[in-house]
């Protein structure tokens, strides 16, 4: 068996503030960062406890760092990459630490890829988040998502997209910089039970496939942006508009919707020169 672990560092017990993640100083979010190593071993330890065999990647999900790798017991770290666009040698996916879709109310540090920028995603006329965004790029290989920690909100969104998920509530949140924290020792050892109920569930939980193709993705960010800096994919054209305000790509299916709205196309998520490759 062979697991692919997506982490970040918002989900966990103890943290409820942008000042412990937004930042690359070790010296500011190394508590965090000590809980969510616990975290994610307690995980691994709980599948081992199922299938002692099994082959357990884990891909820091943090933009600034949220997972040393020398902090893994008995799991290959991967900090590179977006390992969840090539599935094929991997039968389940897994989450510890997520954190919900920007908007959620009082999701504690709910945002959707960039706590700085952007305001929402929908997909298909669906608000996203992460997790749907990820779950649906491994659901298009036939590789199910089956486990998720996190706060109360980010719980709850999982199984919006994928009922039969194992999940295990870190905390509940309570705005989006405040939260009731667990025990954290109770709540290892549930992610323990839930990573083990979730291997041995794997056959019951189906890929996530909610969302059919063509894609129609619209984004939405908190200022005005110049989508000229938005595409940044391989081959794409910039046309100058001067109503627009400056060069504005005409290819690759992006589209501006307004000064702070871009909409984005595609017949494939799973293509690497793709739009959504670089931003999923």
């Amino acid at each position: 068996m062979h697991l692919l672990v997506i982490t970040d560092l918002e989900g966990v017990t103890g943290v409820d503030s942008f000042s412990q993640t937004r930042t690359v100083r070790e010296e500011r979010k190394g508590a965090a960062m000590d809980r969510l190593a616990r975290e994610v071993n307690a995980f691994v330890t709980g599948v081992r406890s199922s299938e002692p065999g099994a082959t357990i990647d884990v891909w820091d999900g943090h933009g600034t760092g949220g997972l040393r790798e020398s902090d893994l017991d008995d799991a290959r770290y991967l900090g590179e990459g977006r390992p969840y666009f090539e599935m094929e040698a991997y039968d389940a996916m897994a989450f510890v630490g997520q954190h919900a879709m920007a908007g959620s109310p009082n999701a504690p540090l709910c945002h959707t890829y960039s706590s700085l920028a952007i305001d929402y995603y929908k997909l298909n006329g669906t608000f996203v988040g992460e997790f749907a965004c990820r779950a649906l790029l491994a659901g298009l290989q036939g590789v199910p998502t089956v486990f998720l920690s996190g706060d109360d909100k980010a719980t709850l969104e999982a199984r919006q997209f994928v009922p039969e998920i194992e999940t295990v509530a870190t905390k509940r949140g309570s705005g989006r910089e405040s939260a009731e924290h667990r025990d954290p020792e109770a709540v290892r050892a549930e992610i323990r039970r839930g990573g083990a109920a979730a291997v041995d569930r794997i056959g019951e939980i189906p890929p996530y496939t909610g969302l059919e193709p063509p894609y129609t993705l619209e984004a939405r960010y908190y200022e005005p942006r110049n989508v000229s800096k938005i595409d940044r994919t391989a081959g794409w054209i910039r046309k100058y508009l001067p109503p627009l305000g400056g060069f504005v790509p005409v290819s690759k299916g992006v589209t501006r919707i307004d000064a702070r709205t871009i909409r984005v196309t595609a017949d494939d998520l799973l293509d690497p020169e793709s739009w959504f490759h670089d931003r999923l």
